[in-house]
């Protein structure tokens, strides 16, 4: 009988110490559980970092999962956090090119009357109002890419002959687009140019010319979905081998679908003697608004960003995940926010970034 109360106070113990280590975050059997889709994602790892801190400060337990940019495996990781006694899902969406994985997901959670919350990544109305214990926190995809448009514009209108390197009247710009079927890739391709060619034109300027008369989309996209640094500085490497200052047909602008991407491009442009300490510079914008967007812009290297707010958007998210575990509707308690009118999603707002 000694030898078993033994063994049991020492199970006792080793669980004590994993909780003392681990945390609320590591927790195996967290109430709730945080679907990211892909923790290399710069943005998506500020709001992990904020969304962590609210759910601790909170005294919620929580488990994180990291589904590295493949649904199979966040689907798969769902599963498992429902039959752990998940008690709600918190789901950044790996596929938005159709409803299918989120729809694989809201039949999985409603079938368990678990409480649900995709972010950031958009599912559509019919996904959300499928399910009463649904909801969606995120942005409006296309302010984005109009705020940069704007900033892009005004910006160019600011010094216009300063940027016409080759001096031949227009401005040739090169597009970092992130994701096929992404809706936030997609509308910032669009906007982003559209917008800043209402400012040129407005003014009596033409509008942007793409780079490469020979790429009919007008812009280069990551073929592994993750928006990557390495992506775009692979792009703007061997866009630089041809489009140089020796040829005469420089590059005179990036416009990047986020900032990790403009990081890579100002890498790129680096290594040819362009936004460093000296008076070369081609004028790189983001989206994001990271911290190490800000430090870029403060030396000059980058032009501007659009800021995504981190913090705003982990605040919501925690609300809703409290009065999931609250068993309130999950809507309650967000008056505040901007939210649309006939389905439950709430809005964070965007912000044009030029440096404090």
């Amino acid at each position: 009988m000694k030898k078993v109360l033994s063994f049991l106070l020492s199970c006792t113990m080793l669980v004590c110490m994993a909780t003392v280590l681990t945390g609320c975050g590591g927790s195996d059997d967290g109430d709730v559980h945080v679907f990211y889709y892909n923790y290399s994602d710069t943005y998506i790892s500020s709001v992990r970092s904020a969304l962590g801190k609210q759910l601790s400060d909170a005294g919620v337990k929580y488990q994180d999962y990291d589904a590295n940019g493949n649904q199979t495996t966040q689907t798969e990781q769902v599963q498992t956090a429902i039959t752990k006694g998940a008690k709600a899902l918190v789901v950044n969406i790996v596929n938005t090119g159709s409803d299918d994985a989120a729809q694989g997901i809201v039949d999985m959670a409603k079938k368990e009357n678990i409480p649900l919350i995709f972010f950031n990544r958009e599912v559509s109305d019919k996904i959300v109002k499928g399910y009463d214990k649904c909801a969606f926190v995120g942005t409006d995809a296309a302010e984005a890419g109009h705020l940069q448009g704007e900033m892009i514009g005004e910006y160019l209108l600011a010094n216009y002959d300063s940027f016409d390197l080759n001096k031949d009247g227009s401005i040739s710009y090169i597009m970092f687009k992130g994701e096929e079927g992404n809706n936030e890739a997609i509308y910032r391709t669009q906007y982003a140019v559209e917008d800043a060619n209402k400012k040129l034109v407005a003014a009596g300027k033409p509008a942007l010319t793409f780079y490469d008369a020979s790429n009919n989309d007008k812009y280069l996209v990551d073929q592994q979905g993750k928006w990557s640094a390495q992506a775009a500085n692979e792009y703007m490497t061997t866009a630089l081998a041809s489009y140089s200052d020796s040829n005469n047909n420089m590059i005179e602008l990036v416009i990047c679908n986020n900032d990790g991407m403009a990081e890579g491009a100002i890498t790129a442009l680096n290594s040819v003697g362009y936004n460093t300490s000296g008076d070369k510079v081609i004028p790189v914008f983001g989206v994001d608004a990271t911290d190490a967007a800000k430090d870029l812009i403060k030396k000059n290297k980058m032009a501007g960003t659009i800021k995504q707010d981190a913090e705003g958007m982990a605040k919501a998210i925690a609300l809703l995940a409290q009065n999931a575990l609250d068993d309130k509707d999950l809507m309650d308690g967000t008056d505040s926010y901007n939210k649309d009118k006939k389905v439950n999603k709430i809005r964070i707002a965007y912000g044009k970034y030029l440096g404090e």
